[in-house]
């Protein structure tokens, strides 16, 4: 399904409606541009998990964890990962198996470790700077989310 939003704020308004539908052991798997959103998206999955620290890019430390929510959400930086054998050597499965949410950022470095995910595709709108196509597909029923 695809959604256009018009500021940081209906992203992050975006994610956390999609937060509401997630269950433990889900994977968010994102495609987008540097500063296309995927972080501000998942501040609003956090807000709707009920995260109560402030979520920052994991891009140095590769995933940050945030446990304060009726679920954990682990966010991973896939950026400087070269394969999915990588990931694994960081411990992917361990987050797996703790029941909270996985949120992967340039999840097409690691392909082979998305199996079921639910993929969300961020883009820019040429000539619109903070508007956004978001493409979300797979895994939850996204009927009625909207803005």
């Amino acid at each position: 399904m695809e959604f256009m939003t018009g500021s940081p704020t209906e992203t992050e308004a975006l994610g956390e409606k999609l937060a509401q539908k997630l269950r433990p052991g889900a994977i968010i798997a994102y495609e987008g541009d540097l500063g296309a959103g995927k972080t501000a998206f998942t501040r609003g999955l956090a807000r709707g998990l009920g995260v109560k620290e402030p979520v920052t890019s994991p891009t140095y430390t590769i995933v940050n964890e945030y446990i304060s929510g009726k679920m954990p959400l682990f966010h991973f930086d896939m950026y400087r990962l070269h394969s999915a054998d990588d990931l694994f050597d960081i411990g992917w499965e361990d987050y797996l198996e703790r029941g909270g949410v996985c949120a992967v950022e340039w999840s097409e470095n690691v392909v082979q470790a998305m199996e079921g995910a639910i993929k969300v595709r961020i883009q820019t709108v040429c000539g619109k700077e903070d508007v956004r196509r978001i493409t979300i597909e797979g895994g939850v029923e996204l009927a009625d989310l909207s803005l």
